[in-house]
């Protein structure tokens, strides 16, 4: 899923040869509230992205952010934008940063199409991706029997089956989750449980999970939604046909920060190390949302880390001055 961009210009408001006080990296939730707060605080601010919605892009209904019941995630990343947007936020879309240096205390943001922006400091909220398996059906039935989000999305398979792909600790936590709400929760995993003793004890507790191990995905099946997956054994290598109303991938994220290692602290998952004032090992940089360290990947969460993040560079600016 991805919002309609045709009423939203590539280019709004933007004046390349201004010094800004923030330059914002990303159109997720982090990216969006970022600009929002910076807007507010009276900031020269820009914010640059590719594509908007970030995680959104990946989920069809949110149930759980403050504020709404249910919403439409195409229509939450509308209602972001929209709100951005009255608040007259330069923004840039349909472009890459493809190169971030600090000279002399000022950042130098190059963009794909080699134009150059200038601010004194930048947030990185370019967010992360969810592995994928990488077999037939998996983006013909996103959104329609298969989802990468557990907890936004477990309440809509009441009383269903439900696959979850993977053997580490999302994968096992995912099962639990959706435990309370699906009828049967099956793990199929291609080779054996990672996860920590203390979850798969817990899993093991639980009578409608089950697990199938040395077992291999091959293709998701389906008309108008998903109806089931092809299976290999993986020792055997026996194929057979496991029937379910939906498959949760839990087999981890790569968070979106090739742009920037080089300059920050990342950690083993390649995720941009911050502390509690979302400040990165580079003076004058933040970072929010999924690709930093912060191991909870929620909207609301995102959506907080970035105003924290302008919060802190506020205060930064006014120490600078």
């Amino acid at each position: 899923m991805q919002i309609n961009l045709q009423h939203v210009p590539k280019t709004s408001y933007v004046d390349l040869e201004v010094l800004y006080d923030t330059v914002i990296v990303g159109g997720g939730p982090a990216g969006f509230n970022a600009a929002l707060y910076a807007k507010r605080k009276g900031l020269k601010t820009l914010l640059i992205t590719h594509d908007v919605g970030g995680q959104l892009e990946n989920t069809s209904i949110v149930d759980n952010y403050l504020g709404f019941h249910t919403i439409d995630a195409n229509d939450l990343t509308k209602a972001f934008l929209d709100h951005v947007k009255s608040l007259e936020v330069p923004i840039i879309t349909e472009q890459y940063i493809r190169k971030i240096e600090k000279k002399d205390g000022i950042f130098y943001l190059s963009m794909a199409n080699f134009d150059m922006v200038q601010s004194k400091t930048v947030v990185i909220a370019t967010g992360g991706s969810h592995k994928k398996l990488g077999v037939k059906g998996e983006d013909e039935f996103a959104n329609k029997g298969v989802s990468y989000c557990a907890i936004c999305d477990a309440p809509f398979y009441k009383d269903k089956h439900v696959l979850v792909a993977g053997g580490g600790n999302s994968a096992v936590e995912a099962a639990i989750d959706l435990s309370k709400w699906a009828t049967k929760v099956t793990i199929v995993q291609r080779s054996v449980l990672r996860a920590d003793k203390i979850l798969i004890d817990k899993m093991n507790e639980i009578d409608n999970i089950s697990v199938i191990l040395q077992t291999s995905i091959k293709e998701i099946i389906g008309s108008i939604t998903m109806e089931g997956v092809k299976t290999i054994n993986n020792q055997t290598l026996e194929e057979g046909y496991i029937e379910a109303d939906g498959l949760f991938v839990e087999i981890g994220t790569l968070p979106n920060s090739l742009l920037v290692k080089d300059l920050v602290e990342l950690n083993g998952y390649g995720e941009i190390i911050v502390n509690s004032n979302q400040e990165t090992s580079l003076e004058g940089m933040y970072a929010a949302g999924d690709v930093t360290n912060e191991p909870f990947k929620q909207i609301i969460i995102a959506a907080s880390a970035g105003a924290k993040a302008v919060l802190s560079l506020d205060q930064y600016l006014k120490t600078k001055k």
